[in-house]
C-alpha cells in the first residue's frame, strides 16, 4: 500500500524539527484556533445539558475507539504497573508521551480498572481541537471530558478553578508535558512545566505513564504498519513539604522525565538520543 503523502510531510517536519530542538511545537497542518471565551466552556459539567453532551460523547467514543481495537486498527498489546495506581484515592495529574490521537483513549482504557463506576478520564486539549472540527469529531472534542486551553485570560482563570475543583473531586486529569502530538514519535521529549506547577499548586500526585510501540503486522489506512501499544505506570510522585514551590515543580518534573528515559532506554535497548546537541540541555532549561 502507498504510504500517505500527509504522513511522510508530517514525518519529514518531526525530523527538522527534532534538528532544530523544536520539541514542543506542533507537525501538523492545523487550522489557528478561534478564540475560546468563558462562556464556552462549562469545565466542571454544572450544566444539565453538559452533563447530557458528555454521556453521549462518552457513548460514542467509546464505540469508535473499542470498533477500532475489533478491527486491528487500535493495538494495546500490554499494560504494566496498574497496581501503582490502584491505591491512589485522591486526584492526581496523569502524564503520558503524545503521539496519536489514540493516544488519550488508550490510557483511560488501561486506568478503568482503577475507577470507580462511571469514572472517566479529564483530558487536557489545545483550543484548536476544541474550535476546529465539527460533526461527531466536534462533539467529541467538547464534551468527552476535555479541558481545553485558551488565549483567554478569564477562560484560563476558569480552567485552572475547573481543574482544582476536579482534583479535589478525586478525578484524574491526562496532561501532556510534551505539549504537541509528534505522530507516531517514540523518544521521550523535553517537558513544558504546565503539568507539574498544576500539580504543586493542588498539593496531588504526578502519576507518569508512558507507551512504547512496535509495528505490528497489520497496516493503516495511511499504509504504515499499526502500532502495539505497550503502557506502563510508574509510582506516583508526590510535592515534598520541604521544597519550594519553584524546586517541586523541578523535582517532580525531572523524575518524571528520568522515568520515561530508563523505561525507553529499556524497553528499545538503546541510549536516548537526539539529533541536535541541544536537545539534551532542553529540559533544564524549559523548567528555568
Amino acid at each position: 500500500m502507498e504510504k500517505s503523502q500527509e504522513r511522510l510531510k508530517v514525518l519529514n517536519r518531526i525530523a527538522e524539527y527534532e534538528k532544530l530542538g523544536k520539541f514542543n511545537i506542533d507537525v501538523e497542518d492545523d487550522k489557528p484556533a478561534e478564540e475560546i471565551r468563558p462562556k464556552d466552556v462549562d469545565y466542571v459539567n454544572k450544566k444539565l445539558l453538559s452533563k447530557f453532551l458528555t454521556f453521549l460523547a462518552n457513548k460514542l467514543g467509546t464505540a469508535f475507539f473499542e470498533s477500532m481495537i475489533k478491527k486491528n486498527k487500535f493495538i494495546i498489546k500490554e499494560v504494566i504497573g496498574l497496581e501503582n495506581v490502584a491505591d491512589i484515592k485522591t486526584g492526581a495529574i496523569v502524564t503520558s508521551n503524545h503521539f496519536n490521537i489514540r493516544d488519550n483513549y488508550a490510557i483511560f482504557r488501561a486506568l478503568k480498572p482503577t475507577f470507580r463506576k462511571k469514572q472517566f478520564l479529564y483530558k487536557v486539549i489545545k483550543d484548536s481541537n476544541y474550535t476546529n472540527f465539527k460533526g461527531v469529531v466536534r462533539l467529541l472534542m467538547r464534551h468527552a471530558n476535555t479541558l481545553p486551553l485558551s488565549t483567554n485570560s478569564e477562560t484560563m482563570r476558569r480552567f485552572l478553578d475547573g481543574i482544582s475543583t476536579l482534583l479535589k473531586r478525586g478525578e484524574k486529569i491526562l496532561i501532556y508535558p510534551e505539549q504537541s502530538m509528534w505522530w507516531n514519535y517514540r523518544k521521550p521529549r523535553p517537558f513544558k512545566p504546565g503539568a507539574f506547577k498544576i500539580a504543586v499548586n493542588n498539593n496531588v500526585p504526578v502519576i507518569p505513564a508512558f507507551i512504547a510501540m512496535k509495528d505490528s503486522d497489520f497496516i493503516d489506512d495511511d499504509g504504515f504498519p499499526v502500532q502495539e501499544y505497550y503502557i506502563k505506570f510508574f509510582p506516583p510522585i508526590y510535592p515534598d513539604s520541604s521544597l519550594t514551590y519553584s524546586e517541586n515543580v523541578k523535582m517532580i518534573s525531572q523524575k518524571n522525565y528520568d522515568l520515561w528515559v530508563k523505561h525507553y532506554e529499556e524497553f528499545y535497548g538503546e541510549k536516548l538520543v537526539f539529533s541536535t546537541a541541544s536537545a539534551q540541555t532542553e529540559q533544564t532549561k524549559e523548567l528555568v
